[in-house]
């Protein structure tokens, strides 16, 4: 049995609030494995020097170092192909490559900034200064700026996701009627904005919220697991 190790951010009380880290936890279950984890902060490279980079997740199995989540989905597929497919064959690997390119390239810089100045409430303060330091350069703005906007630009993200409504119309997971990986890498931002932020990134009668509930529940509710800040906030 592979010895695996997941390297995640990890915030105050636990939380382990890295999108690209749930990528891979949701791999990991979707494969069977069980796994360890070594939370890590932001701000604290030499805890990760091992792997030769500063990000996270980093998968340790046994002696291999595999770094980038979608590295690791391939890793994970082509090492172990035995186990349930994350994929589904080449075709499906090419159709979740687009999913992730999605995911990364036009919902994550419509929604992070939206709810960026929350995460500084989860984390310590030099985690907090790092984030604030490596977002304002990225998007030009402070997060009190970003945070301003926050009601149009819900609505240009919720926006962007009507070709994933259009999907969970016709069937349960965007992979069909059981999930696979382009439904983990999709789920992670939701998952995401669940832990780091009180505010509800969906409005209660998106036809996503169905989805999002069943993969709460998938494995045994492993996303379910980790505290929403909104059920904090109502305690």
């Amino acid at each position: 049995m592979a010895n695996l190790i997941l390297y995640e951010l990890g915030g105050l009380d636990d939380r382990r609030y890295s999108q690209f880290s749930w990528r891979t936890r949701m791999a990991l279950a979707h494969k069977g494995f069980a796994f360890e984890t070594v939370p890590v902060r932001v701000s604290d490279k030499t805890a990760i020097s091992f792997s030769n980079q500063d990000k996270v997740p980093i998968l340790k199995d046994g002696e291999r170092v595999v770094i980038d989540s979608w590295k690791i989905a391939e890793y994970l597929e082509d090492t172990y192909p035995e186990r349930a497919s994350l994929f589904g064959g080449k075709t499906g690997r090419g159709l979740a490559r687009f999913v992730n390119a999605f995911v990364d390239r036009v919902l994550i810089p419509k929604l992070v900034p939206l709810v960026m100045l929350d995460v500084l409430a989860i984390v310590d303060a030099p985690d907090g200064a790092h984030l604030r330091s490596g977002i304002e350069k990225a998007f030009r703005k402070t997060l009190e700026e970003m945070a301003a906007q926050r009601e149009a630009g819900l609505t240009d993200f919720r926006g962007a996701l009507d070709p994933v409504r259009a999907t969970l119309r016709a069937q349960s997971f965007l992979c069909g009627d059981a999930p696979a990986y382009a439904d983990y890498i999709l789920f992670s931002l939701f998952q995401w904005a669940r832990i780091v932020s009180s505010v509800d990134v969906l409005a209660p009668d998106d036809a996503i919220v169905p989805w999002r509930e069943r993969m709460l529940d998938l494995f045994g509710g492993l996303a379910r697991s980790q505290a929403a800040r909104s059920l904090e906030a109502a305690a």
